[in-house]
C-alpha cells in the first residue's frame, strides 16, 4: 500500500480588500531637545515652523576646499526647545485618537540618538504628561459614557474579539474576583502610585467630537518590549524565585485570518479609565530593560510597544442590549512605540552585554531604514522589489501599517548638542526621506443597518414612563390621603331612652361622612376623566408612532429594493470585472509570450550579427593576408626580375670590359710603333669588373646573410668613379619625379665636433636630433652620424644610411644600406701596407711605399657598397683629387 505523500496546506487567500487609490505620506514631526548648559554650543537652528538647519561644529570639515556646510531639512512641522508636551500631543496624537475612535488603525512611533528625549516625549513626567498618558486620557474622556460591562467583550487566542451576554459577563466577573488570592478593597483600587500621579492637569482634558452614541466600547491594553530581537511581555504574571528566578518566555508573532501581525499569547488587559489604563503601563514600565551608560543614565536597552485596542459593537434595534453578532464587533488600535536610540559603543563606553545590546538596536533601526527606502523605491520608481520585512522584528509586527492599514507618524527627537553632529545628520536624512514613503489611506468602516439614535430614544422612553409612575403614584397617594382623611364616628353608646344627644350626634357625623365621601366621588370621577383623557392621548400617540413606523417601514422596504438592486448590480460588476480580469490573464499571457518570442528573436539576431561581424572580420583578415601574400610574391618576383637584370648587366659589362681591354692593348701597340723615342706612359689603372660567380659557386638560400647579417659598405667623403649598383625594393621607393632626393639627418646630442677638413654636407637635409615619424613621412633617405674610438685610440665618424619605407600600417621604417668611414690619422704613424690580391700585374710599375705614403692615401676614397662580391682585399684604384693651383 503506498503511503501518500506529505503536503502543506495551501495558504488561505488573503480577503479582498476595496481598492484605495488615496494614499498618505508618512507624518514626520521634529522635535529639538533644550540644551542642558546655556552656554554649550548648539548645531541645529530652527528657521521656520517647518525647517531647520544644521551648522557643522568646529573642526568638522565637510567639503573638500575645508568649508563649513550648512544643510536645511523640512518636515511637517518643527517644534522648538519651548514647545509644551499639550501643543505636541494636538498636532500629533490627537488626530490618531479621533482615527481610533472611529475605528481606524494609527503608528506613532518616535526615534533619534540615544539621550534626545524620545521616552520623555512618549510617557512624560509628573505634571508634564506625555503623548501616551494624554492619549488614554482623550479615549476615556469619549466614549466613558458608552463603555460596556467588564467582560462583555472577551479577546480570543487569534487576535479576534467576542461579545457575550450580561449575564455570561456577570459570571465571568464571579470567577475571577473568585480566582484572586487577595481581593481589591476600594481603597486600594484608589491608590495611586505616586511616580506617575498627577500626569495630567484637569483644564487640558480633551474628547474627540462625533463619538457614535448607539455602540458600547470597551478598552484594552498590551505592552510588549523586542529586547535582542525577542519579545517578550511586561505585563505578564510570572511567580518570582529568590532561589532560581525563572527567565521570562519570548513570544511569538503570527499572521490572523485578515493577514494582520499579533503578537501570540499576549496578555490584555481590560481597563475602564485612564488611570487604571496608565497604572497598567507603569507596572510594564518598571520591568522594561534599561541601562546607564556614558551618554544617558537612564537609557533604552530595548523597543517598548503600547497597544490600545478600542472595541466597539452596535446596540440593538431597541437600544438597550449590545447586538450578539460577532461580524458587527469593530476593533481598532493604537500602537505607541518607543524604539531605543542608536548609539556608537565609542562614545557610550559600552561593554559585554551593553555592546551585544547597542548592536542589535542598531541592526533592528538598519533593518527599518532599509525597509523604508526600499518602500519609497518601490513607489517612485515603480519596481517591485521584496521589502524584508521578516528581517527584524520591529519591522515584521508593523508591517500592516506599512501596507495601507492606518496612518503612520513618526517623532524625530534630536540634541543640539555639537557631540552628536555626527549621529544627528544620520537621523535628518533618514527622516527626510520617510516623508516621501506614501500609506494607503485607511477606509471608513461599514455602518450597520439599524436607525441611528436608538439610545437617546430608550432613555428617553425610560424618563418617560418613570415620570408618569411618579405621577399615577402622587394621584394614589392624594386619593389615599383624602380616604384618611374622614372624621371618625363619634362614640354610639345609649345609656339612657331618652337620650337625645347620642343619635343627632351620630346623624350630624354621618351626614359630614357623606359629605365628605360625596366630594372623594367628584374628585375621582374627575381624576378618572383626567387619566381616560391621558389614556386617549397616548393611543393617539401610539397610533401616530404606528404610522411613523409603518411609514418608516416603508421607506425601509424601498430602501431594501434599492440594496437589492445595487446588490445585484454590484454582482453583475463583479462578474464584468472577473472576466474583464480573465481576459487581462489571457492578454498578459499572450504578451508575455510574444515578449519571450520577441525576446528569442532579439537574441537570434544579435548572435546572427555577431556571427555576420565574424565572418566579416574575417573576410577583412583573409583580405589582408591574400594582399600580404600577393605582395610578397609581388616583391619576391621583382627581385628575381631586378637579379636577373643585374646578372645580365654584369655579363655585358664584362664582355665590354674584355673589348675595351682589348681596345687598349691593340690602342698601346699602335703607339708605341708610332713614337719609338717617347717613354712609355704610365699605364691607365682599370679595374676589371668582378666576375659573376656561376650557379654552383653560389650559396644557396639557407647559407646568405639575413638583411641583418649583411655587411654594410664603407663609403668615404668623395664618391668612388666605379659605377655599382645597391640593392632596393623597388615597391617602397619613392617618386622620383621632384629630381631631387630629401635625407633625414640625424646627429645625436652627444657628437662631438673634430675639426676635420672633410665634413659630410648633405643638401635638403632636415637635421634631427631624435628621428620623428612627421620628419621621416617627408624624407626619402636617412642618415646617422655615430661616433666611437677606433682600434688605435682615436675617433672615428661613422654615417649609417638607409631608405625610409612606407609600411602597410601607414607608418615609417628605415632599411639600413651602407656604411662610410670618416677616419682622422696623424702623419707620424706608419700604416700598415695594403695589398691586392687582384690587379698587380696592372700596377706592377707602382711601387708600395708610393700607395703607402700619407698624401696619397688620405686623396684616394674607398667605396664598397652592400651586395658586392668585393671582399676587403680586393684593392680600388681611384683617381687623385684636384688639387688647387
Amino acid at each position: 500500500m503506498n503511503r501518500q505523500a506529505k503536503c502543506k496546506t495551501p495558504r488561505r487567500p488573503p480577503p479582498k480588500k476595496p481598492p484605495n487609490s488615496q494614499r498618505d505620506p508618512v507624518g514626520v514631526y521634529l522635535r529639538v531637545r533644550p540644551l542642558v548648559a546655556e552656554d554649550e554650543e548648539c548645531c541645529i537652528e530652527v528657521i521656520s515652523s517647518s525647517t531647520v538647519q544644521l551648522h557643522a561644529p568646529e573642526g568638522f570639515k565637510v567639503n573638500r576646499n575645508g568649508e563649513y556646510k550648512e544643510t536645511q531639512y523640512s518636515f511637517k512641522k518643527v517644534f522648538g526647545v519651548s514647545v509644551s508636551q499639550m501643543e505636541l500631543f494636538e498636532n500629533v496624537a490627537k488626530p490618531l485618537v479621533v482615527d481610533l475612535i472611529h475605528g481606524k488603525n494609527g503608528l506613532l512611533f518616535t526615534y533619534g540618538v540615544t539621550g534626545s528625549g524620545k521616552t520623555f516625549t512618549m510617557t512624560g513626567s509628573p505634571g508634564q504628561g506625555g503623548l501616551l498618558p494624554r492619549s488614554l486620557d482623550m479615549i476615556f474622556n469619549s466614549v466613558g459614557p458608552f463603555q460596556a460591562k467588564r467582560y462583555v467583550f472577551k479577546t480570543d487566542d487569534k487576535n479576534g474579539m467576542e461579545v457575550q451576554c450580561e449575564v455570561d459577563a456577570l459570571l465571568e466577573r464571579q470567577r475571577r474576583e473568585n480566582n484572586l488570592t487577595v481581593p481589591k478593597t476600594p481603597s486600594s483600587r484608589q491608590k495611586v502610585d505616586p511616580e506617575i500621579g498627577d500626569m495630567l492637569k484637569p483644564e487640558e482634558a480633551c474628547k474627540a467630537d462625533g463619538v457614535d452614541e448607539d455602540s458600547c466600547y470597551s478598552v484594552f491594553v498590551s505592552y510588549i518590549e523586542i529586547y535582542n530581537n525577542y519579545i517578550y511581555d511586561l505585563l505578564e504574571e510570572t511567580q518570582e524565585d529568590a532561589i532560581k528566578p525563572k527567565p521570562p518566555q519570548s513570544k511569538t508573532l503570527r499572521e490572523d485570518q485578515n493577514h494582520n501581525m499579533y503578537v501570540a499569547g499576549c496578555m490584555e488587559v481590560e481597563v475602564k479609565s485612564a488611570e487604571e489604563a496608565f497604572q497598567v503601563f507603569w507596572r510594564g514600565q518598571k520591568k522594561r530593560k534599561v541601562a546607564n551608560t556614558r551618554l544617558n543614565r537612564e537609557s533604552s536597552r530595548s523597543h517598548s510597544v503600547f497597544i490600545i485596542k478600542l472595541a466597539q459593537a452596535p446596540l440593538d434595534a431597541d437600544g438597550d442590549n449590545i447586538l450578539q453578532d460577532k461580524n458587527q464587533v469593530s476593533v481598532s488600535q493604537l500602537c505607541l512605540v518607543d524604539l531605543a536610540g542608536s548609539e556608537r559603543t565609542g562614545r557610550t563606553g559600552a561593554e559585554g552585554t551593553r555592546i551585544r545590546e547597542a548592536g542589535n538596536i542598531n541592526q533592528s533601526l538598519l533593518n527599518l531604514r532599509t525597509c523604508l527606502e526600499i518602500l519609497r523605491e518601490n513607489q517612485m520608481y515603480g519596481t517591485n522589489k521584496m521589502v524584508p520585512y521578516r528581517d527584524s522584528k520591529v519591522s515584521h509586527l508593523f508591517k500592516n501599517y506599512f501596507d495601507g492599514e492606518g496612518k503612520v507618524r513618526m517623532v524625530v527627537c534630536v540634541n543640539p548638542k555639537t557631540d552628536d553632529y555626527e549621529e544627528t545628520l544620520l537621523v535628518m536624512r533618514f527622516a527626510e526621506m520617510t516623508q516621501e514613503v506614501e500609506v494607503a489611506r485607511p477606509v471608513d468602516r461599514p455602518i450597520c443597518g439599524f436607525t441611528p439614535g436608538r439610545r437617546h430614544r430608550n432613555q428617553a422612553f425610560r424618563e418617560e414612563m418613570s415620570q408618569r409612575l411618579e405621577d399615577r403614584g402622587d394621584a394614589m397617594s392624594a386619593l389615599n390621603g383624602v380616604v384618611l382623611s374622614l372624621p371618625p364616628l363619634p362614640t354610639s353608646e345609649l345609656t339612657d331612652p331618652n337620650d337625645e344627644i347620642t343619635i343627632p350626634r351620630l346623624i350630624e357625623a354621618l351626614q359630614n361622612r357623606q359629605r365628605i365621601r360625596q366630594m372623594m366621588i367628584e374628585e375621582f370621577n374627575r381624576a378618572a376623566s383626567k387619566m381616560k383623557s391621558m389614556l386617549q392621548e397616548l393611543d393617539s400617540n401610539v397610533i401616530s408612532t404606528e404610522n411613523v413606523i409603518l411609514e418608516q417601514n416603508g421607506r425601509l422596504a424601498e430602501k431594501d429594493k434599492v440594496i437589492h438592486s445595487n446588490k445585484t448590480e454590484i454582482e453583475r460588476l463583479e462578474k464584468t470585472t472577473k472576466m474583464q480580469e480573465h481576459k487581462i490573464d489571457i492578454l498578459q499571457k499572450t504578451t508575455k509570450i510574444y515578449e519571450d518570442d520577441k525576446r528569442s528573436l532579439q537574441q537570434e539576431l544579435e548572435t546572427r550579427g555577431h556571427r555576420l561581424q565574424r565572418e566579416l572580420s574575417e573576410k577583412r583578415r583573409m583580405e589582408q593576408r591574400m594582399q600580404g601574400v600577393v605582395s610578397d610574391t609581388q616583391h619576391k618576383w621583382e627581385k628575381e626580375c631586378e637579379r636577373r637584370v643585374n646578372a645580365m648587366q654584369l655579363e655585358m659589362q664584362n664582355k665590354l670590359w674584355v673589348k675595351d681591354e682589348k681596345l687598349k692593348q691593340l690602342k698601346a701597340i699602335v703607339t708605341e710603333s708610332k713614337t719609338p723615342g717617347r717613354p712609355d706612359p704610365q699605364p691607365r689603372q682599370t679595374q676589371p669588373p668582378p666576375q659573376r660567380p656561376s650557379r654552383e659557386e653560389r650559396p644557396s638560400r639557407e647559407e646568405r646573410p639575413s638583411r641583418e647579417e649583411r655587411p654594410p659598405s664603407k663609403r668615404s667623403a668623395s664618391p668612388s668613379p666605379v659605377p655599382t649598383t645597391t640593392p632596393v625594393r623597388p615597391r617602397h621607393r619613392r617618386s622620383r619625379s621632384a629630381g631631387v632626393e630629401k635625407w633625414v639627418d640625424h646627429k645625436p646630442p652627444s657628437s662631438l665636433n673634430l675639426g676635420t677638413v672633410l665634413q659630410p654636407v648633405i643638401p635638403n637635409a632636415i637635421q634631427v636630433s631624435a628621428p620623428n615619424e612627421k620628419a621621416l613621412s617627408k624624407c626619402d633617405r636617412y642618415v646617422l652620424t655615430h661616433q666611437e674610438v677606433a682600434s688605435d685610440g682615436e675617433i672615428q665618424t661613422k654615417l649609417i644610411k638607409g631608405e625610409v619605407i612606407k609600411t602597410r600600417g601607414g607608418g615609417q621604417s628605415v632599411q639600413f644600406t651602407d656604411i662610410e668611414t670618416l677616419k682622422q690619422e696623424l702623419a707620424t704613424v706608419s700604416s700598415r701596407k695594403r695589398k691586392s690580391s687582384e690587379g698587380a700585374a696592372a700596377s706592377g710599375n707602382q711601387t708600395d711605399g708610393a700607395w703607402t705614403d700619407v698624401e696619397t692615401r688620405c686623396s684616394v676614397a674607398l667605396e664598397m657598397r652592400a651586395g658586392s662580391n668585393m671582399g676587403p682585399g680586393v684593392e680600388h684604384h681611384g683617381i687623385p683629387k684636384r688639387r688647387k693651383p
